[in-house]
């Protein structure tokens, strides 16, 4: 048993440090523009949560939400922005800079020439597109902590989440860049994502929706990862938020899989 089970233990452990050294790369390659990446991915959800959620709230008032907490139209709009924050910078990640290195900089071309696996690529760069989502999710939540939008707890238990949402969304958008053909096709994949931001209960509760028009809504990765982390961060909406885990790690697999799949036929045709 011990001698059939050491190799795999093994072949994972060299995986794993394979696909640590492709984010080695990018971080060695950006280090000393990094600080750059990391404002413009944290000013534009706080600009938001600023103009829409403090401004505009102030006209709103409070809204009741579904398990029956009343909070402020800040402390609605903020786990939102924060799911949105997430999912904009692994996207951006892992959609118009992997495309660029795949179809133009040829970069993936000589890392297979050595032992990495398109699959220990995929990984690696949804690594690296973590650490960027991660610092965005970590000063969003410091943010909502000293806005009084939410409690220190509940921030700690929302950053894991926050994580899990840039996963997702990162596998997604590797997948969805396998399939590009020039940067004109990252426009209907721009629009796409905009209008995810605008209805996915970002700014209004699903439930004022149409009922067709809110079934759409909720079946959304975006809505699911609002949902999760407006749950954990001002909600007390029992366990609903384990349906919303269990979809993004769905998400996460099947874009996983299909972007090491596509990888291997683009770089080995």
């Amino acid at each position: 048993m011990v001698s059939l089970m050491l190799p795999r233990l093994v072949d994972v452990s060299a995986a794993s440090r394979r696909s640590a050294s492709v984010t080695e790369r990018n971080v060695a390659a950006l280090r000393s523009v990094y600080w750059l990446l990391l404002v413009s991915g944290f000013v534009e959800p706080l600009l938001y949560l600023l103009s829409i959620g403090v401004g505009v709230g102030a006209l709103i008032g409070d809204l009741t939400l579904p398990g029956g907490t009343v909070v402020s139209y800040a402390a609605f709009v903020a786990p939102a922005m924060l799911a949105s924050s997430a999912m904009t910078g692994a996207l951006a990640e892992t959609t118009f800079n992997f495309f660029g290195k795949m179809k133009y900089m040829k970069l993936y071309d000589g890392v297979i020439a050595t032992p990495v696996q398109p699959f220990e690529i995929a990984l690696g760069e949804l690594a690296w597109a973590m650490l960027r989502g991660s610092a965005y999710s970590a000063a969003f939540l410091v943010v909502m902590v000293a806005m009084d939008l939410t409690a220190p707890a509940r921030a700690l238990a929302a950053f894991p989440a926050a994580v899990l949402v840039g996963f997702a969304f990162g596998a997604l958008g590797m997948a969805i860049s396998t399939f590009m053909r020039s940067w004109q096709d990252f426009d209907l994949m721009s629009s796409a994502q905009f209008v995810l931001f605008l209805f996915s209960g970002t700014f209004v509760p699903a439930e004022a929706y149409p009922a067709v028009l809110r079934w759409l809504v909720e079946v959304t990765p975006l809505y699911r990862a609002v949902h999760l982390i407006r749950t954990l961060t001002v909600d007390t909406g029992g366990w609903s938020w384990l349906l919303d885990v269990l979809y993004l790690l769905v998400v996460l697999t099947i874009g996983l899989l299909i972007a090491s799949r596509r990888m291997s036929q683009l770089l080995y045709k």
